[in-house]
């Protein structure tokens, strides 16, 4: 069944905008324009809003609907209560106390859906990342790395009743909603055809395996799409965006999304030295990885999982959103879990299961 999706809202009201940025933001402008950003995979809109003769900016984040934490995947997080109080802002402001580098809400008009934020400019890691030299994408991973060790300690510890992140977490049904949802999107919906029957039972057998390894791990913070766009370069300055779904999840979650980013493809051993990295600069704030080679094979393991769903949801994305930009990214995710596959013998039957499915897998 193909879900019914939140219809967009209309472009915010000029008028209503204009009245809200001189009399209920902190530093009380006039509005000058009202420009149209380009929006992401969610179903929310946003506006860049120039003030006194574009001296300023804001932005403008419009909800299409009351938003909550991913409802499809309600049910088998873990959740224990129900919150009203909009994600975004309940997750950003313990994020803030915790000295993570997340936009300042400086008014939240809820009868309106309109939130007016810091404006972090338009340079995503990604796009500072293009042309640039190694020294320099090396400097800006380490500083991405920095703010993420940060999420995954001080955000972490002691958890903070208030914030809905620590009401829910990856289990092993979350994790494999998140593998059945490759299987219905990035192999039966993309091929064209369901699988064989017993091709789908023996790699749910393998991926339970997956999940439950990785379920059982120690649990951090965990933003969830921590990746090059998701990272806005503003100056010295690294933003952190699009946090509203954080949970309890194992740390190398968020370091496979950096580092096996469906949206760039960094160098290898530069991945190499970046894990090193993330394992002592964890070693610094007494989160310590004993065993390197156990860290790296669980790191291999979580990018499989992350990029087999990435690329389920590319498919979802273009088949159920009409939003076909993302389809292009596959190949890219998509080499990364035959890359992993290949690096270790015991998930050979995987690659034998699904490859007559996924041509990327392919020898």
């Amino acid at each position: 069944m193909i879900p019914t999706l939140p219809t967009l809202p209309a472009p915010p009201d000029h008028t209503l905008v204009a009245e809200t940025v001189r009399s209920k933001v902190p530093f009380h402008a006039d509005l000058s324009t009202i420009s149209p950003l380009a929006g992401d995979a969610s179903n929310r809109r946003y506006y860049r809003l120039t003030l006194n003769g574009g001296s300023r900016s804001v932005i403008l984040m419009q909800l299409s609907s009351p938003e909550a934490f991913k409802q499809s995947e309600e049910a088998v997080s873990g959740a224990k209560t129900v919150s009203t109080e909009l994600p975004f802002i309940n997750v950003l402001h313990h994020l803030a106390k915790a000295d993570v580098a997340v936009p300042v809400l400086y008014y939240y008009d809820q009868e309106a859906g309109l939130l007016y934020l810091e404006d972090f400019g338009d340079v995503t890691l990604a796009e500072a990342c293009i042309n640039a030299p190694l020294q320099t994408i090396r400097t800006l991973y380490r500083q991405a790395i920095d703010m993420l060790v940060r999420i995954h300690t001080k955000a972490t510890i002691p958890p903070n009743a208030g914030c809905m992140a620590f009401d829910r977490r990856f289990d092993v049904p979350l994790f494999m909603w998140e593998f059945d949802h490759f299987l219905e999107y990035g192999v039966a919906a993309r091929h064209g055809k369901p699988m064989r029957a017993s091709d789908e039972k023996a790699i749910r057998e393998e991926f339970h395996k997956i999940a439950e390894l990785l379920a059982g791990q120690p649990q951090v913070l965990t933003h969830r799409d921590y990746h090059s766009r998701n990272l806005m370069v503003a100056g010295t300055r690294l933003g952190v965006i699009d946090f509203q779904d954080a949970l309890m999840g194992p740390a190398m979650y968020d370091l496979a999304s950096l580092l096996r980013d469906a949206y760039i493809a960094l160098d290898e051993k530069l991945i190499d030295g970046l894990i090193v990295y993330y394992i002592e600069s964890m070693a610094a704030h007494d989160h310590r990885f004993a065993d390197r080679f156990a860290f790296r094979r669980l790191f291999d393991l979580m990018s499989i999982q992350r990029n087999l769903k990435a690329a389920g949801r590319f498919v979802y994305i273009d088949r159920v959103k009409h939003n076909p930009k993302f389809l292009a990214d596959i190949p890219r995710v998509l080499g990364y879990v035959k890359r992993n596959l290949s690096r270790y013998r015991e998930l050979s039957g995987i690659r034998d299961h699904l490859a007559p499915y996924v041509p990327e897998l392919q020898s």
